[in-house]
């Protein structure tokens, strides 16, 4: 089979086959504004990209048919023509209202998802600090003072802004119904905004390789109503015990582990990487005392020579 007729075999059966499958492809089923918006660009951009597809193959097809072998005298000789500028300025043109179409509404799609959602703008967002760990997820609540392990539970119809960090490799922070993927690092804060708008168990992943027991880092999202998530909370406050900094240093060593619940959270005695505590400011004022009295030593010596 010429190279050709089988490019062209493969993008009919690879369609046909995916259609067939049964895996749901969640992005596609969003569950909250951010979701959404990003559902729609990829919706967006697949039909522009078909309709290029349509185009191309249709001016390929035609070529072919147009400018076939065919048996003519040996002394034929093809009429000459001359180029168009037309055409030319046509296929330069095209590309680049396209680049220019998809780069509006990918800004415009980037800009939308990294700030709260525009109906829940006037409304205190529920924070959540969501940091990773070789290889689990550790869920803390400054505000209700409670934590969980691989498994987080927030209200519908309430903003939320998962504020994320790592205490090993880069992960990625996903849940395809309700918002896009983010890094997890080390030394910074990142932040998402989502929210929910129908009540259910959505899956959420790492979607960064992280190491051999990467696959295991999968989390529920249980979206609930506001009463249900206040008695969840009372719940966890009066029956779930309290995490201590010995267990906690236990959880973030390499192991995968099932769900666990507490009634504090680590939050106070193993801060996250922010204001003071972010990037380079990680240093103890000792040390930074000692530098500064080594630098003064230092200028010192030099004034003296």
């Amino acid at each position: 089979m010429k190279p050709k007729w089988l490019l062209f075999s493969l993008s009919i059966a690879v369609p046909l086959l995916l259609a067939g499958c049964d895996q749901s492809l969640l992005v596609f089923d969003p569950k909250g504004p951010q979701a959404k918006t990003l559902s729609d660009t990829i919706i967006f951009s697949i039909m522009m990209m078909v309709g290029i597809l349509v185009v191309v193959y249709a001016l390929y097809t035609f070529m072919l048919v147009k400018y076939r072998a065919s048996k003519l005298d040996k002394d034929y000789e093809p009429p000459h023509e001359e180029g168009s500028k037309w055409l030319e300025i046509t296929w330069t043109v095209i590309p680049v209202i396209i680049v220019i179409v998809l780069s509006v509404v990918t800004v415009r799609t980037t800009i939308d998802v990294e700030n709260v959602p525009e109906a829940y703008a006037n409304e205190k967002p529920l924070v959540i600090y969501a940091s990773s760990s070789n290889w689990k997820w550790h869920f803390s609540y400054p505000e209700e003072g409670i934590e969980t392990v691989n498994y987080v539970n927030i209200p519908e119809d309430r903003p939320i802004e998962f504020r994320l960090y790592s205490y090993g490799p880069i992960t990625s922070f996903w849940v395809p119904q309700l918002a896009g993927q983010k890094y997890a690092m080390s030394d910074m804060v990142t932040t998402i905004h989502l929210a929910a708008e129908t009540p259910g168990s959505y899956i959420g992943k790492n979607s960064n390789f992280s190491g051999k027991d990467f696959a295991h880092m999968e989390f529920e999202t249980l979206v609930m109503t506001a009463k249900e998530y206040d008695e969840w909370v009372q719940d966890v406050k009066e029956t779930a015990p309290a995490l201590s900094e010995t267990e906690f240093n236990e959880l973030i060593e390499p192991s995968v582990l099932g769900r666990k619940t507490f009634s504090s959270t680590h939050l106070e005695f193993n801060p996250p990487p922010e204001g003071d505590n972010a990037g380079h400011h990680h240093g103890s004022e000792n040390h930074h005392s000692e530098d500064a009295s080594t630098t003064d030593e230092h200028m010192h010596h030099e004034d003296m020579k």
